[in-house]
């Protein structure tokens, strides 16, 4: 039977970045994004660092760059709804088009703005990717509950990954039933596309309600259980001095780039 196993992005490795304490790994990458989110609109000096950074960072945990890069495309769809700024943000206008009878101008300012957002976020997944590429989920969850999260957010996030891939494989086999009772092997087969997208909805509807159903038989085994909403795991290690070194040495450097973008703006 085939499983769905394209949203497990962990890669086994024994590099430095993998050794590392997955407390650390989490908080650095908070703070990469907090500094990241940081910089002004605009200066490409620190955002480039910022890109190199990832790029040090991915070479020295031998993940296939285009891996990564692949993965944080997700970001851009997402990233495209800033691209109102490109008219609302007052500024000198680049050019001037006829929308509806009515004139809008694109302006440098806005442009730049839509950019740096746009760039942004782009690379927050990209520190994302490389987290979850170099560290397992379990660790993660570990790593949240040591940081003392919410603990409805860890159970949360905890059961979604647990259960998503069990739902894409019911998925997949209301799928496969769909095309084994087909009057043809092609998918697209079977009538037109108003009677596909009927279909398809009647497949929805089965999938949100058979993945309810099993909800409710999972929280009553586990009420059962004596669950009471903390996800327990192993007690976690003390922290190394190299991890250390590395946390304290790492934000300093974030807060260096940011500090450069501030000046660089002021200049």
């Amino acid at each position: 039977m085939t499983h769905f196993h394209a949203l497990d992005q962990y890669q086994e490795g024994n590099s430095l970045v993998h050794r590392l304490d997955p407390r650390v790994k989490l908080v650095l990458t908070l703070a990469f994004v907090v500094a990241v989110t940081a910089v002004p609109h605009g200066v490409w000096v620190s955002l480039l660092l910022f890109l190199g950074t990832i790029a040090v960072i991915a070479a020295l945990a031998r993940v296939p760059p285009i891996l990564i890069f692949r993965r944080s495309m997700i970001a851009i769809p997402f990233a495209l709804a800033a691209i109102t700024l490109v008219f609302t943000v007052d500024g000198t206008p680049l050019a001037t088009l006829s929308v509806a009878s009515r004139n809008v101008s694109i302006t440098h300012q806005g442009t730049v703005a839509f950019a740096s957002i746009l760039t942004k976020s782009w690379l927050a997944v990209l520190a994302a990717t490389v987290l979850a590429t170099t560290t397992s989920f379990p660790d993660l969850v570990a790593a949240m509950r040591a940081l003392r999260l919410p603990k409805v957010m860890v159970a949360i996030v905890s059961f979604m990954y647990r259960y998503i891939f069990i739902i894409a494989d019911e998925a997949l086999r209301l799928q496969r039933a769909r095309e084994a009772r087909s009057a043809s092997p092609r998918s697209t087969a079977g009538g037109s596309l108003l009677w596909r997208t009927k279909i398809l909805g009647g497949m929805i509807g089965s999938l949100f309600l058979r993945s309810y159903e099993r909800s409710e038989r999972i929280y009553s085994a586990m009420l059962s259980r004596g669950f009471d909403g903390t996800i327990r795991t192993m007690g976690a290690e003390k922290l190394r001095l190299s991890d250390l070194m590395i946390s304290v040495t790492f934000i300093a450097y974030l807060l260096a780039v940011v500090a450069l973008g501030t000046i660089y703006m002021e200049i």
